[in-house]
């Protein structure tokens, strides 16, 4: 599966944390409130963002599987997660953590997960979640992996799936065609075949129906304005470059958006969270 930057993911935490939908994640806590324990496999866990900002609202003891495909990230998340801490226990494979007045263990999973998820991924696991991931696989590999909630009788929460919808501000001339160029980007192979890109959240969805799921979705846009402008900075960087790459849209009118996106006064892109319930 293709990574991304640690310095990225850090620019980005902030703002999805913000963006999350309050009432489905408290639906989530909800669901396991009176757990003495909550086991939690995060898939494409990046630098650990999900534990941090899901832990506070879950029950006080948690053991969570971070699964990535990136050593490097891994290495990087049991650094921050040991700097966010208030306790750290480096118990080698694991670390035990003390944050207030939860109790976290944290294992660390390296696996490619570009073929599907295997059983011993979720083993033990109460909860798959998962964020800005779904947009990565293909609509094959969604398939087989909903398949594989059902069979296990797991739960799936997936926060921030990008739902292809952008609004900047003030317009651009090229607003839509260099859209249309990112889109056709994100359908690229990113190791499960030709990636789901935009329309994950209701491949997603659909998949997830069909198996018997019950489902709760929410809006989680991003919302950037001044006090995000490094974000937006990175943000036009990253899909001029992207769109450049395609050669579908005109090397002029590439580097026209990038200088205007650059500092746009504010933008919103959007994501969709999902909780899915496996059937009784």
């Amino acid at each position: 599966m293709t990574g991304f930057s640690a310095e990225w993911l850090a620019l980005r935490e902030p703002v999805d944390h913000a963006s999350v939908d309050a009432r489905l994640r408290e639906k989530v806590a909800g669901l396991f409130a009176s757990r003495d324990v909550l086991r939690l496999t995060d898939l494409g866990s990046g630098s650990g963002s999900s534990l941090r900002g899901l832990a506070p609202h879950l029950p006080d003891r948690q053991v969570w599987r971070l699964v990535d495909y990136d050593r490097a990230l891994l290495d990087h998340a049991r650094g921050a997660l040991s700097e966010w801490a208030d306790e750290v226990i480096d118990a080698g494979a694991e670390l035990q953590l003390r944050r207030g007045h939860k109790h976290i263990t944290v294992g660390f999973l390296q696996a490619d997960l570009s073929q599907g998820v295997a059983a011993s991924v979720t083993a033990d696991a109460d909860i798959v979640t998962s964020a800005a991931f779904f947009d990565l696989v293909s609509e094959p590999w969604i398939a087989r992996f909903t398949e594989a909630l059902r069979a296990r009788a797991l739960p799936l929460y997936a926060m921030l799936t990008y739902n292809g919808q952008e609004t900047w501000s003030p317009p651009h001339a090229a607003d839509a065609t260099m859209l249309a160029a990112f889109h056709a980007d994100q359908h690229r192979d990113k190791g499960s075949g030709p990636a789901a890109g935009p329309e994950a959240a209701g491949l997603l969805a659909a998949n997830l129906l069909s198996r018997g799921f019950e489902l709760y979705e929410a809006e989680s846009p991003w919302r950037l304005g001044a006090t995000e402008a490094r974000l937006t900075e990175a943000l036009a960087e990253g899909s001029a470059s992207a769109v450049a790459a395609t050669g579908a849209v005109p090397h002029e009118d590439v580097e026209n958006w990038r200088v205007a996106r650059r500092s746009a006064e504010n933008c919103i892109i959007g994501h969709r969270d999902l909780l899915a319930l496996p059937g009784v």
